[in-house]
């Protein structure tokens, strides 16, 4: 098969767009060869690829504001990019942009253990930033999944939570401040290493924004002092909505678990055979952990237990050892690896009220019958974060379409169970035209009417988060104005 031939006019814009790149980065910060572009063409949703037109590697804020600028000048879309675990699709390129990672902004800035703050590049990944800390007793909360590789600019852009965001919250109850950089490279700096800032909200505005209106390049952030101790209780049940129901009951009684996380079969045999946790055969699993000294472990997982008791459970399983904390968790830990390993799957994350999980619960079961695709349901379900995945063949023609169009109702189940659309994840370009499920025309109008003050050029993350046919139509207009 022949190759197209690349149009002229694109392959002179691109030669001057890195020519002007490379003045601002080192060499090996600028990449535009298509066969080292393709290593971006994607995020973790692998489903969708581009290759972008220019991938640039910054390390310092100025060389993140200087490639801004320029490709502001140019007229060239951006799109920010963490460590590229996104599961939204939230760092898919478009063909005609740069992709601007900071995975080599990862350097700690400041300590300050009298504040409880630490500062660091957005680079950073989650995981390093408690490492950073932890000899001198403290811990930074948001401990998403991917924790390990997934990088705080991507944390702030979704707004990511984790199997402890139960008690700790999500990333944006640890913010506190970040230094931003605008499309036309200005750079500012919203919050600080204090509680509130004066004035407008922005901080809450740009947490969660997905890299519609700047770069995050520094971050400040809470750190807290561990705990005196913690351990879990593992509980297996012979019904998904009888688990669902002990949620539910654990949360009423005023308890606090630091974490309830909930798994199904099909997560429980695929991580047993990857993993080797030692679960127990039942259709339903929870993970349950508090924290806090002996005695109030001790009385908290009493009152979680009896709670339990009232709900039949196969098994009730309290730790008794650091090591077998470590096992509980290792199964939940490598759930979505171990899904990976059956089939292709697609990820969601619609939250519902935990008092709905039940009902949710046994609606995804029928959707799995009636669409022929199993599904797996691994979800923090204290705060009723659902993570169903949905398995299907990418290598058979038309699965991906019918997995698409199961999570889309399943999306709208959660909208219409008093939830929404995304806990932690994003909308990226997988829930975009889903959004005006949970939301007016109105209500997107003045979305977008906040990325026009930030953005004017809507040049940031293209095709992004807002339904296409209204993001392109205000693109459109933005370029007419200019």
């Amino acid at each position: 098969m022949e190759m197209p031939v690349p149009n002229p006019a694109v392959l002179a814009r691109k030669a001057q767009l890195v020519k002007r790149l490379s003045k601002v980065l080192p060499a090996d910060a600028v990449i535009s060869e298509i066969t080292e572009t393709r290593a971006y063409e994607c995020d973790a949703l692998t489903a969708y690829k581009c290759a972008p037109m220019v991938a640039v590697l910054p390390s310092t804020t100025q060389e993140v504001s200087d490639v801004l600028r320029i490709c502001f000048e140019e007229g060239v879309p951006v799109v920010p990019r963490g460590s590229g675990t996104s599961l939204a699709g939230g760092a898919l390129p478009t063909a005609d942009c740069v992709i601007l990672g900071v995975a080599r902004m990862n350097e700690v800035i400041e300590t300050d253990y009298a504040n409880r703050i630490i500062r660091v590049q957005s680079g950073r990944t989650n995981l390093s930033v408690t490492g950073a800390v932890e000899e001198d007793g403290f811990f930074y909360a948001p401990d998403p999944s991917s924790q390990l590789a997934c990088a705080i600019a991507g944390n702030i852009a979704m707004n990511s939570g984790g199997a402890h965001c139960l008690k700790y919250g999500v990333t944006t109850n640890n913010l506190m401040g970040v230094t931003l950089v605008q499309m036309d490279g200005t750079v500012v700096e919203i919050g600080g290493g204090y509680l509130d800032a004066g004035g407008l909200d922005l901080l809450g505005v740009i947490c969660g924004s997905e890299g519609q209106l700047g770069v995050v390049t520094e971050a400040t952030l809470r750190i807290l002092h561990k705990p005196e101790g913690a351990r879990p209780v593992l509980m297996g049940f012979d019904d998904n909505e009888v688990a669902g129901e002990c949620v539910s009951d654990i949360i009423k009684a005023g308890v606090l678990p630091v974490a309830i996380e909930f798994m199904d079969r099909p997560c429980i045999e695929a991580t047993e055979a990857f993993a080797g946790a030692g679960y127990p055969d039942c259709e339903a699993l929870l993970i349950v952990e508090v924290e806090g000294s002996d005695a109030e472990i001790d009385d908290q997982l009493a009152r979680i237990m009896e709670i339990a008791r009232r709900h039949n459970p196969v098994e009730l399983r309290e730790s008794k050892s650091a090591e077998e904390s470590a096992r509980i968790w290792l199964g939940r830990k490598s759930a979505f690896g171990a899904m990976g390993q059956i089939n292709d799957y697609m990820c969601l994350d619609g939250t519902i009220p935990v008092s709905a999980l039940p009902f949710v619960l046994r609606r995804i079961g029928e959707m799995s019958e009636k669409y022929g695709l199993r599904v797996g349901n691994v979800f923090h379900a204290g705060d009723g974060n659902m993570h169903p995945l949905i398995l299907f063949d990418a290598n058979k023609p038309g699965d991906l379409e019918l997995c698409e169009a199961f999570g889309a109702e399943v999306l709208k189940l959660c909208v219409e169970a008093g939830g929404c659309l995304t806990g932690e994840h994003g909308v990226g370009i997988e829930k975009r035209d889903l959004m005006h499920v949970q939301y007016t025309m109105d209500d997107l109008e003045a979305q977008m009417a906040v990325k026009d003050v930030f953005d004017p050029h809507w040049l940031l993350n293209p095709a992004k988060v807002f339904p296409l046919d209204a993001s392109e139509a205000r693109r459109v207009v933005a370029i007419a104005a200019q």
